[in-house]
């Protein structure tokens, strides 16, 4: 990719060029990140982060400082943005891209607010839904390209940094060199932690995309000081100019998917099929006697049949199809707290038999697609379609789906009334002069009774 070509649509694209679907995609991400976020609250990783943030990445004297996402303390803007991808990534619920088999908007949006926060002056709702939308479209290109040119499988963070850089060169007026050197450093330093070995052993170490938010601050900031990388060869290696010859013509934020359920992604054509089999044929989960799942290999080393974490239940696949099955849907709450040790989820899990298939295998990670078969008490054997995961590019939630979903997990941590805030905030957001509301509402502590401020006590959518 040349790199005055890749300046040239981040310093020159301005709303009126992203086409209508485009401007809504914007608009429904925004809404389904923050919702996730603010389910993410509760979890004791995002407590924890957004406390080791404020103590390890406070600002210095004269520093520039932003707020937490949902959480109101300060920070440097690195230490904000990194807190706030991880509260997103703590709860297995945002938008993800089938070709990175990974996630973007998790960090654009924690270091897009970031950045706004600590300029102390406002852009407008538009220049916002702008920079959203060019973060995404690099970050995309960028976990894509590194897909096809590195061997091992790396987290999202070492990929969605460049994203970040992005948003901040746009957001700065870097110039062509500054940017391509930012971008170089991102790449460079970006976290590139082996996702598989998270997917084998769930911790809170997760995708790496709070690391990689932080990051790609750290780099932007770097290159404006004159610091120098090298070339990212995710833009601008031979192997990958096919990729980047689209770019502002070929909208790739158009291909993301959103999850009904908050858990892996490689999960989730099981769960459906779990349903729509238990559906179809009217069965109850009391007369199941065994259950077969055959899927791709990596959903089959999401091999975690009694979690002990809400990290181990989000990288399971027998948990939530247990789950799902037992109390008819997959809530938010049923990947933590009592649900864990549930013991009719539990013996539905010791049910269930993965069996990796060859068929499904030869179509990821383009399409992930699950089949299950019911053996019930009696003898008699049910099998479902092969079922993919709802909500991919071509079969889409709808926006009330994206909404309903918001407010399923925003209501109770955020409170009714600020839940209510974010979602007119995004739904005004393309006719503001400034974006202050959406900011505002997304860097305040919630004002709700019990609500996680991560403090210790000793110290798209239509509005």
């Amino acid at each position: 990719m040349d790199a005055t070509r890749l300046h040239s649509f981040l310093s020159q694209t301005r709303y009126d060029d992203l086409p209508p679907e485009v401007r809504r995609m914007a608009e429904r991400c925004l809404i389904d990140l923050s919702g996730t976020a603010a389910a993410g609250l509760a979890t004791p990783l995002s407590t924890m982060i957004r406390n080791h943030a404020v103590r390890a990445f406070g600002a210095g004297e004269g520093a520039p400082r932003a707020r937490l996402l949902l959480d109101g303390r300060t920070a440097s803007p690195l230490g904000a943005a990194m807190a706030g991808g991880m509260t997103i990534d703590s709860f297995d619920a945002h938008d993800g891209h089938v070709l990175t088999k990974g996630h973007a908007g998790v960090a654009i949006l924690p270091a897009l607010l970031a950045l706004a926060d600590a300029a102390g002056k406002s852009i407008s709702g538009p220049e916002f839904l702008t920079a959203l939308v060019i973060g995404y479209e690099v970050a995309i290109r960028a976990g894509i390209a590194q897909h096809a040119t590195c061997p091992d499988y790396h987290t999202s963070g070492a990929w969605n940094s460049l994203g970040v850089v992005a948003v901040a060169a746009r957001l700065w007026g870097l110039d062509a060199e500054r940017t391509r050197q930012a971008l170089g450093i991102a790449e460079y330093h970006g976290p590139r932690s082996q996702m598989m070995r998270c997917i084998d052993f769930p911790t809170m170490v997760k995708d790496g995309s709070g690391w990689g938010a932080m990051c790609g601050l750290s780099a932007a900031y770097l290159a404006v000081d004159g610091f120098t990388g090298a070339p990212a060869l995710v833009i601008e290696s031979e192997a990958v100019k096919p990729l980047w010859a689209d770019l502002g013509q070929c909208w790739r934020i158009l291909e993301l998917y959103f999850k009904p359920h908050p858990v892996c992604r490689w999960a989730q054509p099981a769960v459906e099929a779990a349903l729509n089999l238990r559906r179809a044929h009217k069965v109850d989960p009391a007369a199941i006697e065994a259950i077969e799942i055959e899927t791709f290999h990596e959903a089959v080393r999401l091999d975690q049949h009694h979690p002990a974490t809400t990290e181990e239940a989000q990288y399971s696949l027998p948990f939530p199809v247990a789950a799902a099955l037992v109390r008819g849907r997959l809530a938010p709450t049923d990947i933590s707290g009592e649900a864990l040790g549930d013991p009719a989820i539990l013996a539905m899990s010791d049910r269930i038999r993965l069996l990796e298939a060859d068929d499904l295998n030869a179509r990821f990670p383009a399409e992930r697609f699950a089949r299950v078969r019911f053996r019930l008490k009696g003898g008699q054997t049910v099998s479902g379609d092969t079922t993919p995961a709802r909500g991919d590019a071509e079969n889409p939630l709808s926006d009330d789906e994206i909404l309903a979903k918001f407010h399923e997990l925003a209501d109770e941590p955020l409170g009714a009334e600020g839940a209510r805030r974010i979602q007119e905030a995004v739904a005004l957001l393309a006719r503001q002069a400034t974006a202050r509301a959406l900011v505002e509402a997304l860097l305040t502590a919630p004002h709700v009774a019990g609500a996680s401020s991560g403090r210790k006590q000793d110290g798209i959518v239509a509005a």
